[in-house]
């Protein structure tokens, strides 16, 4: 696929439904875009719809590009099977009624894809829910979209997968679950740290995760794009980051979209990873995260330390599914 690493283009029935956060653009624009093109059923959970139309529409364009230039391993379908539904990850309440209309809908989920989120800034910036909003976008929402699919998850058939996007800026942060919400004042807070924060926590989720779904038809896997061009981080002022940015870029690393995206295709659609789980991937690789994400002390401390801050928004049923093995 002209990337680093490559997915295969494998049949997927219209029957498999997909939902992908944030995939209006960047790289959650192309996992939804390649894993409906290869047949899935792929609902693209964003924020704003008319961004997520328009989006929309430049697949169905873009599937029809590939099938004339005779790509292999496409859809028979005319046209892709891609739906919108309203989240905002940065509303809690908006979170639960996302699950909801989902759950009355009465299908099935095989694959849920954690993908949209917040870059670093260099300023606090605050949730509706008054939390730090890196934490409850990366973090905490994805965590509630979890816990409340799992019970769906667990009665739609075998090989059902969770995957996560993290990132390898958990490495340069300390764990510390007293601090999890920033409190303290404007000018000392570090958005590159709470990034990397937010980060840190969702490979630790998946790890306590994946013991919890053992012997369950849901894996759960983690993954680092690479340092990629999108608008998670093209509008965001930061000296540090953009210069990352620009010297990946005159190192010739710097990724597209589809190259970030790559990874995550692979996990979701490739039948080599069924039954694969509780691993952190860069480039269709599985890599050692550190020994902090990796300790299964602190990841059990970071799962207790998350519940006050959504408990209100799951129910025992919820809760009860997060334990259930």
């Amino acid at each position: 696929m002209g990337s680093r690493a490559s997915f295969p283009l494998v049949p997927i029935s219209s029957d498999r439904v997909f939902i992908v956060t944030g995939a209006n653009t960047g790289i959650g624009y192309e996992i939804a875009k390649w894993c409906a093109m290869m047949g899935a059923t792929v609902i693209l959970a964003c924020r704003s719809e008319d961004r997520a139309r328009k989006a929309m529409e430049t697949m169905q364009e873009e599937f029809k590009t590939e099938k004339s230039k005779g790509t292999k391993g496409l859809t028979e379908n005319l046209n892709l099977a891609i739906e919108f539904m309203k989240l905002d990850l940065a509303s809690f309440q908006s979170v639960v009624e996302f699950c909801e209309e989902f759950k009355k809908s009465g299908r099935l989920l095989h694959v849920l894809f954690c993908n949209a989120g917040l870059g670093s800034g260099p300023h606090i910036k605050q949730s509706g829910d008054g939390l730090e909003m890196m934490m409850q976008v990366n973090y905490l929402s994805h965590f509630i979209i979890i816990a409340k699919f799992q019970s769906i998850m667990r009665q739609s058939g075998p090989d059902c997968r969770i995957i996560l996007m993290s990132s390898k800026a958990h490495k340069f942060v300390k764990f510390d679950v007293t601090i999890m919400n920033y409190t303290g004042t404007a000018e000392k807070f570090s958005g590159l740290d709470y990034y990397g924060r937010s980060k840190l926590y969702q490979i630790m989720q998946t790890l306590a995760m994946s013991r919890r779904l053992k012997d369950t038809n849901i894996t759960i896997n983690c993954m680092h794009p690479g340092v990629v061009e999108t608008e998670c981080f093209r509008k965001l002022d930061s000296c540090i980051l953009n210069c990352h940015i620009e010297f990946s870029r005159r190192c010739g690393t710097l990724r597209t979209p589809l190259e970030g995206a790559t990874t995550g295709i692979d996990l979701a659609t490739n039948p080599k990873r069924t039954g694969v789980s509780g691993h952190y991937w860069i480039d269709c690789e599985i890599v050692m995260s550190t020994t902090t994400s990796r300790y299964e002390g602190k990841q059990e401390t970071l799962w207790k330390a998350t519940f006050p801050f959504i408990e209100q928004y799951l129910t025992e049923t919820d809760i009860a599914d997060l334990e259930r093995e």
